[in-house]
This record gives structure tokens, C-alpha cells and sequence, in this order.
């Protein structure tokens, strides 16, 4: 397994991750005192506040930033990039979504959108690379 690979599987749990700490608070409670009700998850989400309303928002935004990535990787594949290449890119995309979900979880928003925009160049990186 390539680092890219590795760090593929590594971003398609970072969605879940948000999705835990989102749900976290309500976890151990019964739904009548306020835990997470699986029966209406997304409307028990919708009424969260605070950093876990955030961990929610990021996990929608994780999962929006999958697929530029993933096809990224394919191209970057499909063209014979050098591995070394394609490794760094992946991993740098790696670190700047890891850093984007801590700082929004931090609601450090300027921070938070400089770091989107690292992920989202490196994602496209990956399209041009040889």
C-alpha cells in the first residue's frame, strides 16, 4: 500500500470521526433526556449547538472535499506521476484537513478557510502532476 493510498482510507474516516464527535454529547443519554435519537439523526443534529453543530458542519464539508481528492489520486494514477510526488500531496492533504477539522472545532474561521484552500490546491495538484 502507497502512502496516497493509505492516506485515502485515512480520508474517508475523517467524515466519520466528525460525525462521532458531533454525536458525542448525546451518546449514554436516553433520547428523552436529550441523547441522540437514531430514530431523527439529522433533525437531533440540526438542533446542536457550539463545536458540536461545528463537527457537524465539518463532516458535511469533509465529505464534499472526498471527491475532488479521489479523483485527484485516479489521475494522478492514470498519468504515471512519480510516487514520491503523489505521496506528499496526498499527505499534505491529509494534514490540512486534520488541521481544517481541529480549528473548525476551535471556531477559528479565518484559520479554518486558509487551510480549505491548502487542501482544495493540493487536491487539484494532483490533476497536473507527471
Amino acid at each position: 500500500m502507497t502512502i496516497a493510498q493509505l492516506c485515502l482510507l485515512l480520508a474517508c474516516g475523517l467524515p466519520v470521526v466528525c460525525a462521532a464527535l458531533a454525536k458525542s454529547r448525546g451518546f449514554g443519554k436516553r433520547r428523552r433526556d436529550g441523547g441522540f435519537d437514531n430514530h431523527a439523526p439529522r433533525e437531533w443534529l440540526a438542533r446542536q449547538e457550539g463545536w458540536q453543530a461545528r463537527a457537524n458542519a465539518a463532516q458535511a464539508n469533509s465529505w464534499e472535499a472526498l471527491p475532488v481528492f479521489l479523483a485527484g489520486l485516479f489521475v494522478a494514477h492514470q498519468h504515471q506521476a512519480a510516487q514520491a510526488t503523489v505521496d506528499a500531496l496526498a499527505a499534505g492533504f491529509i494534514v490540512a484537513r486534520a488541521a481544517y477539522i481541529g480549528l473548525y472545532l476551535a471556531d477559528q474561521a479565518s484559520l479554518r478557510s486558509l487551510l480549505w484552500m491548502t487542501g482544495a490546491g493540493l487536491s487539484v495538484a494532483l490533476f497536473f502532476v507527471r
